[in-house]
């Protein structure tokens, strides 16, 4: 009787307990505290998010007129801008893969060192000589760059994903707070720093803010043993559901890679905003993206079945705000200020119900489909997520840049909706049609136990 009480009371006392049902026990009294691991995870995801978006978001203002000084042309910028999320692609599919050999806790402070030193590199270049010594220069720091993040940002899904396994969704969703920061807070910390220092200033704080951070997260992180498995990105991306998944990332990206080199010029050249203003008008997007994050990350873990609905709902929303951010001609609707704005809120919002729940669905799929929970398939997912988000990334400022000039910004806009609708479509139609054959499963299982039982009770009766 002892020894009972003595193995209960382990039970309780070990997260790691398992009960008869089969899920762990948790004391009550902890459940709601975060764990120390979980409390320095969220700090150093949330320095990532926010560092790595303001180093990013700084080279709109001012890089594009200093690369022209030094003989880059327009389309050279695009693709010095372009080659970040290749590279990104290229690098978060081998990262992810090989996870659990390089380790979770050494690839994130790499990747942000990795970050740090090319950003004080990237304030630097305007002592390279002009024309192709300066380009190749470029290519070859943005390319760096690129890896960088690409490590973090797969290690950092990761290790949330580790050590939030039942709320993943609402702590991705509620760090998203810090992308927006930074997003918001890059291109006017840089542009005064730009204005006030010149263009080295901006790029050699910002880097040494980024490489202030490596030995703190060096310190907070705990170091994540794991063992590799058999699994591989050819047997997760064979999986049906995961392919529409990576659609939906694919054409979020895209929508949202669009708006870098069109809008701006769009609402400076159709609304006569002076160059201050316009980026105020990107806040409707990134702060309604940043504080829906949370409650769409909340409503996703804590009603799973409420994942497909956020994914359908949330391309065809997307989809539609694309149509009448223009809006496209077709409608014969006049473009005012007003609408511009709301519509960037309304895609904002669309795109954290789709972006959201899209890691932990994924994630979910791998295991009902018998991926061996650990370290292992978390940096797969985490690996295909990133890559797919940067090739659409790459896709769609390319593709809508092209559209823009041959079509206009009003027919761009809604032709790159066109992604957002048709993998809202796509999803909806999988999740129908994943429904209906489990209806018909069960259906034929029913009448089979029915016939088993009444041949029973006929033989019991003779």
């Amino acid at each position: 009787m002892g020894s009972q009480e003595a193995e209960t009371q382990e039970t309780l006392q070990t997260p790691g307990g398992i009960l008869e049902n089969g899920r762990p026990e948790v004391p009550r009294e902890e459940s709601s505290r975060f764990t120390r691991d979980q409390l320095f995870a969220m700090v150093a995801t949330a320095c990532l998010n926010f560092s790595s978006m303001i180093c990013y978001s700084i080279l709109g203002p001012f890089f594009p007129r200093e690369a022209k000084k030094k003989g880059a042309s327009d389309t050279v910028v695009g693709l010095i801008f372009g080659c970040f999320a290749l590279f990104n692609f290229l690098t978060s599919l081998i990262l992810g893969n090989y996870l659990v050999q390089i380790g979770a806790k050494f690839m994130f402070v790499a990747g942000m060192f990795v970050s740090g030193c090319v950003t004080i590199l990237f304030g630097l270049l305007d002592k390279a000589p002009d024309g192709p010594v300066f380009i190749g220069l470029c290519f070859l720091v943005r390319a760096m760059d690129a890896i960088g993040f690409a490590a973090a940002v797969t290690a950092s899904f990761s290790i949330l994903a580790k050590v939030f396994p039942n709320n993943i969704a609402t702590v991705m969703g509620s760090l998203e707070i810090f992308t927006g920061l930074g997003l918001v807070l890059g291109p006017p910390i840089g542009g005064f720093l730009y204005q006030s220092f010149g263009y080295e200033v901006p790029f050699i704080v910002l880097g040494c803010l980024v490489l202030i951070l490596v030995p703190l997260n060096m310190y907070l992180l705990p170091k994540y043993d794991a063992v590799a498995t058999k699994e591989s990105f050819w047997m997760l991306i064979t999986l049906p559901k995961v392919v529409f998944l990576c659609f939906t990332i694919f054409s979020l990206s895209a929508c949202l890679g669009f708006l870098d080199p069109t809008m701006s010029l769009f609402v400076s050249e159709k609304f006569k905003l002076p160059a201050g203003y316009v980026r105020l008008v990107f806040l409707g997007l990134a702060l309604s993206y940043s504080l829906s994050s949370p409650l769409l990350g909340f409503l996703s873990d804590k009603m799973p079945h409420l994942r497909k609905w956020l994914l359908v709902f949330g391309g065809l929303l997307t989809a539609l705000s694309f149509f009448l951010l223009g809006p496209a001609p077709i409608l014969h609707i006049e473009s005012t200020l007003w609408m511009f704005v709301l519509m960037l809120v309304l895609t904002g919002f669309s795109l954290g119900m789709s972006g959201i729940p899209l890691f932990p669905e994924m994630l979910h799929c791998a295991y009902e489909n018998g991926f061996e929970e650990g370290l292992s398939v978390l940096g797969l997912v985490s690996g295909l997520f990133s890559a797919m988000w940067s090739l659409g990334a790459f896709v769609g400022p390319t593709l809508g840049g092209y559209l823009n000039e041959r079509l206009g910004f009003e027919w761009a806009a809604a032709i790159q909706g066109g992604w957002a609708f048709l993998s809202g479509l796509a999803i909806g139609i999988f999740y129908i049609i994943e429904a209906l054959r489990r209806r018909r499963r069960s259906n034929l299982q029913i009448p089979l136990g029915t016939n088993e039982e009444r041949a029973h009770l006929l033989a019991s009766e003779t």
